[in-house]
């Protein structure tokens, strides 16, 4: 089945759009500092590829709630959400693990 080039074209723009969104919102500094973590450092926290996953989601997350100007509180509780492993990657970013105390 070949694909619908405008449909993807059309996916692209809006994913495209929602980072444009996040990186300018109240969460930029912890999107980046997410993103700068290395693959060692996740590691650390546990090894296997599940982490990488978890990973993965918090970082949707953080944008997500950048993109829509997420309270903290809230942000917080959608990390919590996301269990042990994404609170433990997410207090190796400073404004992220200020959440936590």
């Amino acid at each position: 089945m070949p694909m619908d080039i405008d449909a993807y074209r059309k996916k692209l723009k809006e994913r495209a759009e929602a980072n444009r969104r996040a990186f300018e919102g109240e969460y930029r500094e912890e999107i980046e500092g997410l993103l700068g973590l290395s693959r060692e450092e996740i590691d650390r926290i546990t090894p296997g590829t599940a982490d990488l996953e978890i990973y993965d989601q918090l970082i949707t997350v953080v944008k997500e709630a950048s993109a829509a100007n997420i309270a903290q509180a809230e942000l917080k509780d959608r990390i919590v959400e996301l269990g042990d492993v994404a609170v433990k990657i997410a207090k190796r970013i400073p404004k992220l693990a200020a959440l936590f105390t």
